[in-house]
């Protein structure tokens, strides 16, 4: 997920370790990608700001790798679970679904929190801006007025015959 730049919109590749390209999309804000490894080795992901190079961008990326362990060791048997292991499978799923919903509110604060940084910055170069042409205006108001108020004496000579 983008957090924070431009349109929020980035590339973003996946390659398996022969370079064949598992996953590739373009201009995306938010995606989700699903995949099975199927060889050892190094995977790589690449996250490409290309069409806007001039705008830095915040990416959030989560890897949830392999399953869950059991909860509990002997969950493969096959009797069924006591009232207080399946409470305790229950509250564990609930609890992941919570963290799920904390990581999603964490990533709308941080969106809020820099466009709020970012309107902050406007406000107050609006408001320095503004400062200086109150203070332009105003000195150029005290000479105008001082003009009108000076005492211009233009002297007149009269030459007498």
């Amino acid at each position: 997920q983008v957090i924070t730049g431009g349109h929020y919109d980035v590339d973003c590749r996946l390659e398996d370790p022969d370079g064949t390209v598992l996953y590739k999309e373009m201009k995306k804000q938010y995606d989700t990608f699903t995949f099975t490894a199927s060889r050892n080795g190094t995977y790589k992901f690449c996250f490409s700001n290309e069409f806007s190079t001039f705008t830095h961008k915040t990416v959030y990326f989560d890897f949830q790798v392999g399953e869950d362990p059991p909860l509990f060791p002997s969950e493969n048997r096959v009797t069924a679970l006591t009232q207080m292991e399946s409470a305790c499978v229950s509250i564990h799923e609930a609890l992941k679904s919570v963290i799920d919903y904390q990581t999603h509110f964490r990533l709308r604060e941080a969106q809020g929190r820099s466009r709020a940084e970012d309107l902050n910055t406007r406000v107050a170069y609006w408001s320095i801006g503004e400062a200086i042409i109150l203070l332009v205006v105003s000195i150029g108001q005290v000479f105008l007025l001082k003009s009108f108020f000076s005492d211009k004496r233009t002297t007149t000579t009269c030459v007498g015959s």
